[in-house]
C-alpha cells in the first residue's frame, strides 16, 4: 500500500522561494522563460514566474498528444539558437524518463548546448538524469511516498492511486 505524503501549499510556496533563491544566486546563468512541463511543472512554473519576473511557456509531455509536446520543443530549440536560455520546470525528476524525453527532442531538434536546464521541487538522487536546481532533493531507493502537491489534492483518491499505481517500483 503506498504511502501518500501531501505537499502543503506553504511547503509548495517555500519550495518555489528556494527555487528562485537559487536562480538569483546563479549569476553565470539566467534563463530568458521557464518552461512548464505539463502537467506537474505547470503550476510550479506560474509561481516561480511571478517570483522572479520571467514570462513562462509550456510543453505538454504528460497527454501524449504530439503536437502539444513535440511540436513545441522544436520551437523552443530554435529560441535556442537565437540566443535565448530556457529553464523547463517540473514537480518531480522521479525516474528521469520525462528529462531523458525532452533533453533528447531538444537535441535532435538543434538546441544549443547549454542554453537549456532543468529545475524540480523534488529531485531523486537514484534518477537517470541529473538536474541544476531543487528545492528538495530525495533517494528513491529510500523515500517511496507518493507525493501529493497541492494541484492534485483536488482529484478523486482513486486518480491518485492510480497515478501513483503507473510506475509501481517507485512506491513498493
Amino acid at each position: 500500500m503506498p504511502i501518500f505524503t501531501p505537499i502543503p501549499q506553504h511547503e509548495f510556496v517555500a519550495a518555489i522561494h528556494i527555487l528562485a533563491a537559487k536562480l538569483v544566486e546563479d549569476t553565470a546563468w539566467k534563463p530568458d522563460y521557464i518552461i512548464g512541463i505539463g502537467r506537474g511543472g505547470l503550476v510550479p512554473a506560474v509561481f516561480l514566474s511571478h517570483a522572479i519576473g520571467l514570462p513562462t511557456l509550456s510543453v505538454d509531455y504528460s497527454s501524449q498528444v504530439k503536437d502539444f509536446a513535440d511540436e513545441p520543443l522544436v520551437k523552443l530549440a530554435k529560441r535556442t539558437r537565437d540566443g535565448e536560455r530556457l529553464l523547463f520546470l517540473d514537480d518531480i525528476n522521479d525516474s528521469g524518463r520525462t528529462i531523458t524525453h525532452l533533453r533528447g527532442a531538444l537535441a535532435a531538434a538543434g538546441a544549443v548546448e547549454g542554453s537549456v536546464r532543468f529545475a524540480m521541487l523534488i529531485d531523486n538522487v537514484s534518477s537517470a538524469e541529473r538536474i541544476e536546481y531543487s528545492a528538495r532533493v530525495i533517494d528513491r531507493a529510500v523515500t517511496k511516498d507518493w507525493f501529493v502537491f497541492p494541484w492534485e489534492a483536488v482529484a478523486p483518491a482513486a486518480a491518485i492511486a492510480e497515478d501513483a499505481a503507473e510506475v509501481p517500483e517507485r512506491i513498493a
